[in-house]
């Protein structure tokens, strides 16, 4: 291990995360953030150093469909591992538990939709995907009971899982451990670019190589768009590209996330917090920066393996400013997808938003539950209702988040989701609560500014109307 001596808060750290259970490789990576951390990394990028990307930087998903790419993925199905980043907790829904639990379609969980969605694939001839979870220490007890009444998925022996290492949160003014009230606040997941470094431990990228793993597809687990493409899988194959990264056009329903760019030469990943607060803004023009990162990836696993070998991956680091229990916290993060920059056959591939439907927050589960989507029956993707006018682009939320910031708030004012299949944008301030069977359409604004709930009767049918209730 690299040596502790250089910041004085450092060696304190190190006995934290030893205390803690933490691998020598994960506190070793700590370390290393740390150190550029304190040397003033402040994960900022050099502004005059970026151009934005453009569509003619990348592969065009339209152009990869069907034969010879389809055949040849299909053919390399039982060499597939499909990797769900299921880290998170719903925090932002008001929840203490994995967010992969939500209800999200028909009834059906985001982790019981991605295990049906690797089941079918499993029973074409020749398909034998494995699916693996990445979790964090708080999502393991709740998932995994969940992954293994599908018995029929467990491949060859591997396990179900492998964790993402947590890191001790920092005080932004010394660059110690924080001081939080209780253990657990202490802590925080690393981000998933340290997912590399995971399946690097304890032998499971070897163990997936051995068992004739030769791919993985990685996604988070809330989009749940993002399914195993046998087209895409052999136009990669068969050009010899070691790392994909998928984009979409960014519209103003992505708030968060980060932009594909170029900087120095190469494309690069750029997430929000790496960008000076003056860029913000241009940051945020769709017209700037038109590529938006999916966060779904493809690694060649044995050439994961061969650049492993030589060295961890050289991340740009995040550092993530927060506020937890009234302190200003530092936590030192990397991105998955910024990999992209580390390997020299690597491409960014323009996928659809059929590709693309992310849960953040209410705003976003609303629209998935509701007609705006359907479960695609060929390989139970969750899919843009064909039925939608696609000129109107995804549907835009914006809900009070006084009134339906959680999951239980969300589901006292809907009695059923509404029908957004021809909605555009629906905007709510205030409480409005929604009878069976509402159906919106076009931009929707309601303002309920009464100081009490107000009802909509049930059926009632909106197109483009702005509702307002004062005193």
């Amino acid at each position: 291990m690299s040596k502790q001596g250089d910041w004085p808060q450092l060696p304190v750290l190190v006995q934290l995360m030893r205390g803690a259970g933490l691998s020598p490789a994960a506190i070793d990576n700590f370390c290393r953030l740390y150190r550029r951390y304190r040397g003033g990394d402040r994960g900022t990028v050099d502004w005059s150093e970026v151009k934005p990307a453009g569509v003619g930087d990348v592969v065009e998903h339209r152009t990869l469909r069907g034969s010879p790419n389809e055949q040849r993925g299909q053919a390399l199905l039982d060499t597939l591992v499909c990797i769900k980043l299921n880290g998170g907790l719903g925090t932002t829904m008001n929840l203490d538990r994995a967010k992969s639990l939500i209800a999200v379609h028909g009834g059906r969980s985001f982790l019981e939709l991605s295990l049906a969605q690797v089941a079918a694939r499993r029973r074409e001839p020749g398909g034998r995907p494995a699916l693996l979870l990445l979790n964090s220490a708080r999502t393991r007890a709740d998932s995994l009971p969940v992954i293994a009444r599908a018995g029929a998925l467990q491949p060859d022996g591997l396990p179900w899982d492998f964790l993402q290492p947590v890191y001790p949160r920092l005080d932004g003014r010394s660059g110690g451990a924080a001081r939080l009230p209780d253990s657990e606040s202490r802590w925080a997941p690393a981000g998933h670019g340290d997912g590399y470094l995971s399946l690097q431990e304890g032998g499971l990228l070897e163990a997936l190589i051995g068992c004739g793993y030769r791919w993985a597809f990685v996604s988070n687990i809330d989009n749940l768009a993002a399914t195993i493409d046998p087209s895409l899988l052999g136009y990669l194959d068969r050009e010899g590209i070691d790392f994909a990264l998928e984009v979409t056009d960014k519209t103003v329903a992505d708030r968060k996330g980060g932009v594909i760019a170029r900087r120095g030469g190469r494309l690069t990943l750029l997430e929000r917090a790496q960008v000076p607060p003056e860029q913000a803004a241009e940051l945020d023009d769709t017209a700037a920066f038109p590529l938006f990162n999916t966060n779904s990836a493809w690694w060649n696993l044995p050439a994961l393996r061969h650049r492993l070998a030589a060295g961890p991956l050289d991340l740009p680091l995040i550092v993530n400013h927060k506020q937890v229990g009234g302190a200003d916290i530092v936590q030192l993060e990397t991105a998955l997808g910024a990999a992209i920059g580390c390997f020299e056959r690597s491409v960014a591939v323009h996928v659809g938003r059929e590709r693309f439907a992310p849960v953040k927050a209410t705003d976003d589960l609303l629209v998935v539950r509701s007609d705006a989507f359907v479960v695609d029956g060929a390989d139970g993707g969750l899919r843009p209702n064909p039925a939608r006018d696609p000129a109107l682009g995804p549907v835009v939320v914006r809900l009070d988040e006084a009134h339906y910031r959680g999951v239980d708030q969300l589901e006292q004012r809907f009695a059923t989701p509404p029908s957004l299949v021809g909605c555009a944008s629906l905007e709510i301030e205030g409480d409005v609560r929604f009878g069976p069977d509402t159906v919106l359409r076009g931009r929707v604004v309601l303002r309920n500014r009464s100081g009490r709930p107000q009802q909509l009767a049930p059926g009632a049918v909106l197109t483009d109307r702005t509702l307002e209730w004062t005193d």
